[in-house]
């Protein structure tokens, strides 16, 4: 029995031993004091790595002077076009054009049967004649007191009326021959010498083509750089390049677009630009101070806006809003940027607004490399 009870009180020890060494916590050392121990250095780099500036490349670019280039999508239209129709109802007895025919202003296009017309016109115009002669000799009659004045006004009365059917005759005689109202082009013939035509019935399409307008819709965030007056170009859709000038700007923006009509006018003597044709306009706003910048440079803020990122004088990230100026070969024309920005032009993706960079100059090599020219070259 007494050493029964001997095994149950060392037990009973062992269990209270062990269980005030479960609650020091010491044991937990046994197995992971050596992992803690390599994890810590491994720690420590990355706080290190994360804490160091990232190293970026900047340029601070001359300024230049370039006008802003505004495109814009048109087409070709005659300066005038008008639909020429029968003032009369009659036969054709005269058509002496033909569709590709070239007239002046007051040209005969088309002629209609006289008819009676003429034998009207000679019977007034005798009429006329016979009260002339009417109200002289009651004139006459008058200063001598032998003709009452109610008779008199009555002889003025029928010569005016008289001269009023002869002035309706005539026009109605003109009524029958349709003329040029300006110089250009008939572009279409709708009917043939010998038919019969009703009051009113399209005859012709007269075009003038010189000067030949190029329109277009110009956006209402563009509008203010364009005036009435400027220059411009238009590239057709042959490869043909023509210059002219801004003719007409609306005053009112489609309801569907918000766009401006706009008109540019160019020179065409020889006709050899037609109306129709596809063109691409290219408006020159007054010349602005801006920057030329690899296409690379651009990116987008936390904010998704277009701009780019450069270095503060405290070497840290700021971004500005760019505006489009041109688009060229050697680079996107930019506007809206500080004159000493250090812009960001490698690593640039790789940053954000506020942190802290370590900016280093951009070599020539790497700003050729970035706007896309041959290593090595000048």
């Amino acid at each position: 029995m007494p050493k029964f009870r001997f095994h149950k009180l060392a037990a009973l020890a062992v269990l209270i031993a062990f269980a005030a060494w479960m609650g020091t916590g010491k044991f937990s050392s046994v197995g992971s004091a050596s992992a803690e121990n390599e994890a810590k250095p491994a720690e420590q780099a990355a706080e290190q790595a994360k804490a160091a500036p990232r190293t970026v490349a900047v340029i601070t670019p001359p300024r230049v002077q370039h006008a802003r280039a505004i495109r814009l999508s048109g087409q070709t239209e005659a300066d005038k076009r008008a639909v020429l129709a029968t003032r009369a109802a009659g036969i054709i007895e005269e058509l002496p054009v033909v569709q590709g025919d070239h007239v002046k202003s007051g040209d005969l296009v088309l002629m209609l049967s006289a008819e009676d017309k003429p034998a009207m016109v000679d019977m007034s115009k005798q009429v006329v004649k016979q009260r002339e002669a009417e109200l002289e000799a009651s004139q006459k009659l008058a200063k001598t007191g032998n003709l009452p004045k109610l008779q008199l006004d009555t002889a003025i009365s029928a010569l005016a009326q008289a001269k009023s059917q002869l002035e309706q005759a005539q026009a109605e005689l003109e009524r029958n021959r349709i003329v040029a109202p300006f110089n250009g082009v008939v572009d279409k013939v709708s009917v043939e010498r010998g038919s019969s035509v009703m009051q009113g019935g399209e005859v012709a399409t007269l075009i003038s083509l010189d000067p030949v307008l190029v329109k277009g819709e110009i956006s209402e965030r563009d509008l203010r750089h364009i005036k009435s007056g400027d220059n411009a170009e238009a590239l057709l859709v042959n490869g043909e390049t023509v210059k002219g000038k801004v003719r007409y700007i609306s005053r009112e923006a489609s309801p569907a677009t918000r766009t401006f009509r706009i008109e540019v006018a160019i020179p065409n003597p020889d006709l050899r630009i037609p109306a129709g044709m596809t063109a691409e306009i290219t408006l020159r706003a007054a010349p602005e101070d801006a920057v030329v910048l690899p296409r690379s440079v651009v990116t987008l803020s936390s904010h998704g806006d277009l701009g780019i990122r450069a270095a503060d004088k405290d070497n840290k990230v700021v971004f500005f809003p760019i505006d489009l100026v041109d688009d060229t070969s050697s680079g996107l024309v930019l506007g809206g940027i500080p004159a000493d920005a250090r812009i960001i032009v490698a690593g640039q993706d790789l940053v954000q607004e506020g942190d802290e960079v370590n900016p280093v100059q951009a070599n020539a090599e790497l700003v050729k490399k970035l706007a896309g020219e041959p290593a090595g070259t000048n």
